[in-house]
């Protein structure tokens, strides 16, 4: 009987051993270099100067890395309301997701940029967006639209100061105007 015991034992660790192989592919995603360091769910920031405020951010989810390269991720999308001196909303802007690289002071936002100009009443919709915050520059190097009501405008690239004091739609390809009945 101890040797009928003895063999289902050894029978068993073997089986046991066998099925441990582990896919790298599979736990590649649990590597610390993976995972970020914090992650906050349904955020809202504000940013001001003086007392007054200057943005009102929105996500979903924020994460944070640090390794390999420090960054902030928004992997579910961003609003954010931008705000003059005494508080009135002066524009938004929406995108599907959005990463800050820290040290290259480089923000990339992407996948159904939408920024609208509450002032003049523009839309620009965008496929990328980068802020370049040591430039104070904002720009996309792809096809664009912008509309201001029933106007619809075409171009190759976009350009702005990182206040959206002057934005230029660069190779305007065309206006159309749209007339409702």
């Amino acid at each position: 009987m101890l040797k009928a015991r003895n063999g289902a034992m050894a029978l068993l660790l073997a089986y046991s051993l066998s099925s441990c192989g582990n896919d790298i592919e599979k736990t590649r995603i649990f590597e610390p270099h993976t995972l970020p360091d914090s992650t906050i769910v349904n955020a809202n920031i504000r940013r001001s100067s003086d007392g007054q405020l200057q943005l009102l951010m929105k996500a979903p989810v924020v994460r944070q890395y640090s390794q390999p390269e420090a960054k902030t991720e928004y992997p579910k999308g961003i609003y954010m309301r931008f705000f003059d001196g005494i508080n009135r909303p002066t524009g938004i802007l929406t995108a599907c997701y959005a990463v800050q690289y820290d040290k290259r002071q480089i923000t990339e936002i992407r996948d159904s940029v939408v920024i609208i100009d509450l002032q003049n009443g523009d839309t620009i919709y965008l496929q990328d967006l980068t802020w370049n915050q040591a430039e104070h520059r904002v720009f996309s190097d792809k096809p664009l639209r912008s509309k201001n009501g029933a106007r619809i405008t075409l171009g190759d690239r976009f350009e702005s100061d990182d206040a959206f004091k002057e934005p230029h739609i660069i190779h305007q390809r065309g206006t159309l105007e749209w007339k409702e009945e």
